[in-house]
């Protein structure tokens, strides 16, 4: 079997398995541990009150219902995912958080936007890149898409550094490029969008790297592990046994507060010409 990530191929997936991820992303939204890192991006983007803002690879609206609820926002935030179903619980929770009426969610493919050109102030990319078919033809989109001197943000991680701790420090990396492989189809695109945004006429305006590490208790990386390492065995990286294994172990670790996982992330905010 071949790895296939189950955000890219999120359309063949069965219903449990986009409930799980669905889970996922809503967890992650309200993880402290995650959460600091949008706001320290967020609150770095200059919007006028009536900005436009476009949200390409949505998920399930987490981070848009945060921009639609700030104070002095009169604008329109618009999210676009491949997936019907996240699409429709994006606009379940925005509906239960009371800004439905400021956000616009809807099914389409990052490779292929449906807007005219120069139509929004921001574009953001969160956790996005990481996933897509093409990432080049992905940055073309939102480069022709934002307005000249708008704002493309793009968050994600460096997964080539996701790392959990194992006793035996082997078959523990193996499990974390097994992990890597079946989770994300772009692990390392984070390091080449320096080389390839003058290709699409951005300049960087600012960039960060910040180091996600837990010690001791599992949050964010417990759920990361429990909602993605079934794909290690689904793919035949690893045998299912191995993984299970694997789990067993961290779930310890975390109950015995001896837990370790870290992975870097990344901020990149750049300026359409």
């Amino acid at each position: 079997m071949v790895a296939r990530d189950p955000h890219r191929f999120v359309n063949e997936l069965d219903e449990v398995a986009i409930e799980r991820l669905i889970s996922r992303l809503e967890s992650r939204a309200k993880d402290k541990v995650f959460t600091s890192l949008f706001d320290k991006y967020a609150s770095r983007l200059t919007l006028p009150p009536s900005a436009q803002v476009l949200e390409v690879g949505c998920g399930t609206g987490a981070m848009l219902r945060f921009f639609a609820s700030r104070s002095g926002f009169s604008g329109k935030a618009i999210g676009v995912d491949q997936s019907l179903p996240f699409v429709e619980a994006a606009n379940k929770f925005a509906q239960l958080e009371n800004v439905s009426n400021k956000i616009d969610f809807q099914v389409g493919d990052a490779h292929r936007l449906d807007f005219p050109p120069a139509s929004f102030d921001v574009v953001i990319a969160n956790t996005l890149i990481s996933h897509v078919t093409q990432p080049t033809t992905v940055l073309e989109e939102m480069a022709r898409v934002v307005r000249p001197g708008g704002t493309v943000a793009i968050f994600d991680g460096d997964y080539a550094s996701l790392t959990y701790a194992m006793p035996d420090h082997d078959f523990g990396h193996k499990m974390d490029v097994a992990l890597t492989r079946a989770s994300f189809n772009n692990p390392r695109i984070m390091r080449d969008l320096p080389r390839l945004f003058p290709e699409f006429g951005f300049e960087v305006i600012d960039a960060w790297g910040d180091a996600v590490v837990e010690i001791g208790k599992g949050s964010y990386f417990k759920s990361f592990a429990e909602t993605y390492a079934p794909y290690v065995s689904n793919a035949g990286l690893l045998s299912e046994e191995a993984v299970n294994s694997w789990l067993t172990v961290q779930r310890q670790a975390m109950e015995n507060r001896t837990f370790f996982a870290s992975c870097n992330y990344y901020t990149y905010l750049v300026r359409c010409a």
